[in-house]
């Protein structure tokens, strides 16, 4: 398939700057994944589309600080260390570091009294460093005083309180950016969810950078995808097995926890307790295995996100439902309004 195939015209001003005032008030629409047929709602009527016995799969990972601002050691330019994934060895991270010149093998940035980072390796493709941290205390308490949490390249305006760029459920940290469908949900609209009998299970995928990461090959099937770090607890595989046996469905919160199911059942042939990486790339062709339904926000033009919702449902009836969001003003992207594919 051709990229050009998945590009759109978005006003610039439906790029949504600010989250809604409220969680639950954005904007929803419900679409019919094999007719087209639509609706307009607010988030919060979400649950009347909802049947006892189903399933929301949620990802309850939460973003770190991982933008980290210091100075070489000897010196007072100012450098960016931009945390991107731990690497496995004790205080060891792969970082994207700006200016890259100024960081160089052995060289020192310090972030603050308490922290400092040294460049351990330089890895040729992507110019991306290796470093080590040593600090004076622990390490998620420094960055979380240090650090600031990172909004993609298209949010211009400042966020006034950091934890709208975070999920009311949001646990484990490891992402860079948030699982942004399960944005809108609020506790209290959870609990109502609870109360009428539909089921959360909660996996993790640690958002990385590579999710702003913009295909760029023409022919969409040579796009090398970035791989996360996942992780399905067994009780999570039971509730999500409990419900495709009773034939109810599976509804993926977000586009990061299908990349985690489908990723995992790609691997495992079935869906059980897992904790892997996963580098899956869902275009149109892709046959789904677990998910029966999917609550996710509008999508990048060209991105690999909305090819994974073409692949969901089919690339006509997705740009013309895009083509009407515009129309109607619906807002568009991490903090915009959000659609359910069913």
């Amino acid at each position: 398939m051709n990229l050009e195939e998945f590009d759109y015209y978005l006003p610039p001003e439906q790029i949504a700057q600010h989250p809604s005032d409220k969680r639950d008030e954005a904007r929803l629409m419900i679409v019919n994944k094999e007719t087209g047929d639509y609706e307009e709602k607010h988030f919060y009527d979400i649950i009347d589309y909802l049947n006892p016995g189903d399933c929301l799969v949620m990802n309850d990972t939460r973003v770190i600080p991982a933008r980290l601002f210091g100075h070489r050691e000897g010196k007072n330019e100012k450098i960016e260390v931009f945390l991107l994934s731990k690497t496995g060895s004790e205080d060891e991270w792969e970082v994207l570091v700006k200016p890259g010149k100024k960081m160089k093998l052995g060289n020192i940035c310090i972030i603050s009294d308490e922290l400092k980072c040294e460049v351990k390796k330089i890895i040729p493709e992507s110019g991306n460093r290796i470093v080590k941290f040593y600090y004076d205390g622990n390490f998620s308490k420094i960055i979380e005083k240090v650090g600031n949490v990172p909004l993609p390249p298209y949010i211009k305006e400042k966020l006034e309180d950091s934890e709208r760029y975070q999920t009311v459920y949001s646990k484990n940290e490891g992402s860079v950016a948030a699982p942004t469908a399960g944005l809108h949900f609020t506790k209290e609209l959870l609990n109502r969810i609870r109360q009428k009998g539909v089921k959360l299970a909660f996996v993790t995928l640690d958002v990385g950078i590579g999710t702003f990461r913009p295909v760029k090959e023409e022919k969409i099937e040579e796009h090398e995808m970035h791989s996360e770090h996942y992780y399905i607890s067994e009780e999570a595989a039971k509730i999500i097995n409990d419900t495709k046996k009773s034939g109810r469905r599976v509804i993926a919160v977000g586009t990061t926890s299908t990349r985690t199911l489908e990723g995992s059942f790609k691997k495992l042939g079935k869906i059980s307790a897992d904790n892997d990486k996963t580098d899956i790339f869902i275009y149109p062709g892709y046959k789904y295995k677990v998910v029966d339904a999917m609550i996710t926000n509008f999508h990048l033009p060209k991105s690999s996100l909305i090819m994974m919702i073409s692949a969901f449902s089919d690339l006509k009836i997705i740009k013309k439902v895009y083509e009407k969001a515009v129309e109607d003003k619906f807002m568009f992207f991490s903090f915009g309004d959000a659609m359910f594919l069913y």
